[in-house]
């Protein structure tokens, strides 16, 4: 199945661009279908982001914060987005550490995805911190979180209650219930 799917690529024949911002840029491509028909697609482009399951005495690290899109509070993993040629895991560690106040001793590669494929192109890398040291948080100037340890019993209620939500965030949960049964992720 796979070797034929070659037969299925879209050619980009135009790209008009839309909206330059501080963190994504918008695109319109005109692509030739694989039937020699055209076709338009809207792209977000996004530079990437890095996230970290952090935990603390069987807690997961987390922090809470008001996301306008969604006109709602998110419990989330602490996350940011990379910095122009920016090495993820350096990335990772920079956000726990502004994020939460820990540095992580060791982060460890857990997983990495696109979060939106069919219109964006965000990869978003997930790091598993380990050895950490309790610090200062120092977050953004627009950044406005609570910083709490939550059970894994508590992290099953907010995914019922949708007050985690995100797919990170999820992932990293279970992530997190594979390491309980089996001692490793």
């Amino acid at each position: 199945m796979l070797e034929k799917t070659e037969q299925y690529r879209e050619v980009t024949v135009k790209t008009e661009p839309i909206f330059e911002g501080k963190i994504i840029s918008l695109q319109v491509d005109t692509i030739q279908l694989p039937n020699g028909g055209t076709a338009t697609r809207e792209i977000v482009r996004h530079p990437g982001a890095a996230a970290v399951l952090a935990l603390i005495d069987d807690k997961m690290l987390v922090v809470e914060q008001y996301r306008k899109p969604m006109e709602k509070f998110q419990i989330e993993i602490p996350a940011g987005k990379l910095d122009a040629g920016e090495d993820p895991m350096v990335a990772a560690g920079r956000e726990l550490e502004e994020e939460t106040g820990y540095r992580a001793g060791k982060l460890r590669p857990l997983s990495a995805f696109y979060t939106s494929p069919g219109f964006a192109d965000e990869k978003l890398y997930i790091y598993i911190a380990e050895d950490l040291v309790k610090g200062e948080s120092a977050p953004d100037e627009d950044e406005f979180l609570a910083v709490e340890a939550i059970t894994f019993e508590q992290a099953q209620q907010y995914i019922r209650e949708e007050r985690i939500s995100d797919a990170k965030t999820i992932l990293a949960v279970y992530a997190w219930h594979i390491y309980r049964l089996t001692g490793e992720i």
